[in-house]
């Protein structure tokens, strides 16, 4: 009788919490909440936070994110962190600190998750329509959930059978994955929501209501990519989460909270391999919420057809952008992956410089990836999905929106290209928000080679690209060849909005490629490799390089699977341009070229939109040329300078730069007046509808011959006569005969009348063009049409009646 009553009291009292924080939306009661809810959990015992996380740990997750009823449909309300970010510097600092004191995985709530996962006290079901987007169309199929735990490492165990609806799954999670997965939609869902401002991202899922997803029940028992990262409160729960459950050195392992005791493991968790579940479910969680989410192919294409399974939605999702407003925590997020590299790399420099290379610690987890050298675990992880996000980003960014966006994805871009200019001093901030000791500050001074107390400055010029990250570069290599070629048809796409931030953009990636002859002689070599035909494949110069082509093959085909540009979005590479390489290539696609044809548009651009920055973007473009010639070398077949040369060359750029068609043949073929057909697609047109009438128009112009280019030196067909002979002169036809006459006779009008139309439009280099019916404004007007003559039939059949 008595454990029923402190149940009770207990369920009473969490009720009571819940409906304190839900009203709590200024400074004083956010913090009052804090103090009652640490209160709560120090006076009551495991068994008894039951009722805590039943009912009022949802409500906690609601406030803190913003996740409110009163929200828009699938929208974020003021929560916690918002109203956080929106005060000033003292109030801010003080509340900041008080909140992530609380979430902090040295706190008292975190202390009571662990007792209460231990036991399994607490399920919860997380919300389908919450998860990345690829996995919401999975679980519409009953295979396709039966098989997921298998596919994707982030659903093993945790896919369940509704015991209540055959047929139907559920995802079903411990208090700590729960509230992980709120903490990683949260940017997803405030991106999402920002972009429904500004009409580009199309909307989400309707209204949903937090309370109705919790408790199964109880079980038994524009910014500088250089820059730093900003230190919100997000950023700083986010730091705090990756450095007690994701380490990046064997040594910290048992500094884990909630991996090295026993007394914080659930029976799920106890054994040899409980470290990796758990820090692979957080680095899973956020590399699919983040980088994946709405990607058409996202798991490995191997993967999937060892499995049988086809994902059949890549025709809703198949020019989807990637999430937008994830630059800061995705930076973050991967720089603190990678720095497990630094020490890798910087501490076998050191050893040569006669150090000891202590920062890599004991125990740190390596792994050889297709024979390409040593890698840690967590960037043979990210590979591929964050080389997915960062080209889908550069593929599918929508016109006539800013680009800032594309310019925080592709900071990303360079950084991870060069780790070795990754200081873990970039962490040192966020090292003192979270109140622990900065160990890397002191193993900097101990390596580097420039000085025993050398600054920090001299410490990172002194690291550059050196022979021990080979292996690094040759196991991304797409990152360095095939993804700058994307990068500069994004550049030609987005010339013309921003035309100072591409060209700094492009500077940038230049200057990465030519900042070490090392890296571009290993480029070069690689390549050459690359398109060697098999018969010269076994020459000795290459042999230590052609081993790796394979695996890149592999990766090419792999990471760049279905990814394409279409007719009508303004590209200008192949279809299936994931089968080759083109940067350091010869020809008219070729790396070289694409630079070259954007210096002149540049040149144009600048000289006519002027300004005051117009002598600094000037230099830029001759420091670019310079970056072109060493990379290239000098190969630069035609004047860049302001000359009468130049300027014919850009009037005529806009030929030289045309897209190619499905057929791969250029569109001056089928020259469109006004280049109306294959312009990109604007923000009043129907993006799928316009890609079909694309299609349609281009099979049109075949088929009636409007493609082709007329011939002014042919000459005109003669008339041809045809003799009838007496005997059908002379015999009499009846009505049968009489209405073929006239049937041809119709049909020979009509045919004449479409042969002399089809004349008409060659001579005027004219073409069907359906893409205007694809203008959101004719659609509403059919529309409008359609329903005013339906209320209109039905009047006069009213009168009538």
């Amino acid at each position: 009788m008595v454990p029923q009553l402190y149940a009770m009291d207990s369920q009473i009292k969490a009720q009571d919490l819940a409906t304190t924080i839900l009203s709590s939306s200024t400074p004083p009661t956010i913090l009052s909440s804090c103090s009652a809810i640490e209160t709560f959990l120090t006076k009551h015992t495991t068994d008894q936070n039951r009722s805590f996380f039943s009912i009022t740990f949802p409500a906690l997750i609601c406030k803190v994110f913003g996740f409110d009823d009163s929200s828009r449909s699938g929208g974020l309300g003021r929560g916690w962190i918002d109203q956080i970010q929106g005060l000033g510097f003292n109030d801010g600092e003080l509340l900041s600190g008080r909140v992530f004191n609380l979430l902090s995985p040295n706190g008292v709530l975190f202390n009571s998750i662990f007792s209460v996962d231990r036991y399994e006290l607490v399920k919860y079901l997380f919300p389908v329509e919450r998860l990345p987007e690829w996995m919401r169309f999975m679980f519409q199929n009953e295979r396709d959930c039966r098989v997921l735990p298998e596919l994707c490492p982030l659903f093993k165990g945790r896919v369940k059978e509704d015991s209540s609806k055959s047929g139907c799954y559920q995802v079903q999670l411990n208090v700590l994955e729960y509230y992980m997965f709120w903490f990683a939609y949260y940017p997803v869902c405030k991106g999402n929501n920002e972009s429904l401002d500004t009409g580009v991202i199309r909307s989400k899922s309707r209204r949903f209501r937090f309370h109705n997803w919790t408790v199964l029940g109880s079980g038994s028992g524009q910014r500088d990519p250089g820059k730093k990262i900003e230190c919100g409160l997000y950023m700083r729960l986010l730091y705090a989460y990756l450095r007690n459950f994701v380490p990046k050195y064997g040594s910290e392992v048992a500094h884990q909270p909630y991996r090295s005791s026993l007394l914080h493991y659930s029976p799920g968790y106890d054994g040899s391999g409980s470290v990796l579940v758990q820090m692979d479910f957080v680095v899973y969680t956020f590399v699919h919420f983040w980088l994946v989410d709405n990607d058409f192919s996202p798991l490995f294409v191997n993967v999937c057809r060892s499995f049988g399974v086809v994902f059949p939605f890549r025709a809703v999702l198949g020019e989807t952008p990637s999430t937008p407003g994830l630059g800061e925590v995705v930076m973050l997020f991967v720089k603190y992956l990678n720095s497990g590299l630094v020490g890798i790399n910087r501490g076998s420099e050191g050893a040569q410089h006669g150090e000891n290379p202590r920062w890599r610690g004991s125990g740190f987890t390596e792994l050889s990836v297709s024979g390409m050298g040593s890698l840690t675990y967590w960037n043979s992880l990210i590979q591929r999905p964050l080389y997915r996000f960062i080209l889908r980003t550069f593929l599918f960014c929508p016109m006539g929106t800013s680009i800032k966006n594309a310019y925080q994805i592709f900071g990303i871009w360079i950084s991870y290209m060069e780790p070795w200019k990754m200081s873990l001093q970039d962490f040192s901030e966020l090292d003192a928000l979270i109140h622990r000791p900065n160990e890397n500050s002191r193993i900097q001074k101990t390596q580097c080679p420039s000085g025993r107390d050398a600054p920090k400055d001299s410490c990172e010029s002194a690291y550059g690209y050196t022979s021990s990250w080979e292996g690094y570069v040759l196991s991304n290599y797409l990152y360095y060849s095939s993804l700058v070629m994307h990068f500069l048809g994004f550049a030609h796409k987005f010339l013309h909005t921003d035309v100072e931030t591409i060209i700094q953009m492009v500077w940038k990636a230049l200057d990465l490629l030519t900042s070490s002859k090392e890296l571009m002689d290993l480029m070069k070599k690689v390549d050459t490799a690359f398109h060697l035909k098999a018969s010269v494949s076994s020459s000795a110069i290459f042999d230590s390089s052609y081993k790796f082509v394979p695996s890149i093959r592999e990766q090419l085909q792999d990471w760049e699977d279905g990814l394409c540009e279409s007719d009508a979005d303004g590209s200008f590479l192949h279809e299936n341009w994931n089968q080759d390489l083109r940067l350091l290539s010869d020809g008219e696609d070729s790396g070289h070229e694409l630079l070259q044809l954007l210096i002149l548009r540049a040149e144009s651009e600048i000289q006519a939109v002027a300004g005051n920055n117009l002598a600094r973007n000037l230099q830029t473009l001759e420091s670019l040329k310079s970056k072109m010639c060493i990379l290239f070398g000098n190969r630069i077949g035609r004047s860049t300078s302001i000359t009468p040369e130049a300027k014919q060359c850009r009037r005529t750029s806009d030929e030289i730069f045309t897209p190619r068609s499905a057929r791969n043949h250029r569109l001056t073929e089928v020259k469109y007046k006004g280049d109306i057909m294959k312009r990109p697609i604007s923000d009043g047109e129907i993006a799928w509808l316009t890609r079909l009438l694309v299609r349609l128009s281009d099979w049109l112009n075949d088929i009636i011959g409007l493609n082709q280019i007329p011939d002014n030196n042919q000459k005109p067909h003669s008339w041809s006569y045809v003799e009838l002979c007496n005997a059908d002169a002379n015999k009499e036809g009846g009505p049968k005969e009489a209405m073929k006459m006239v049937l041809c006779s119709v049909g020979s009008w009509i045919m004449l009348m479409g042969l002399a139309v089809v004349k008409f439009m060659k001579e005027h280099e004219l073409r069907v063009n359906l893409r205007v019916l694809a203008s959101k404004k004719v659609m509403v007007l059919l529309i409008l049409s359609a329903v005013f003559f339906s209320v209109l039939k039905k009047v006069f059949r009213h009168c009538l009646g």
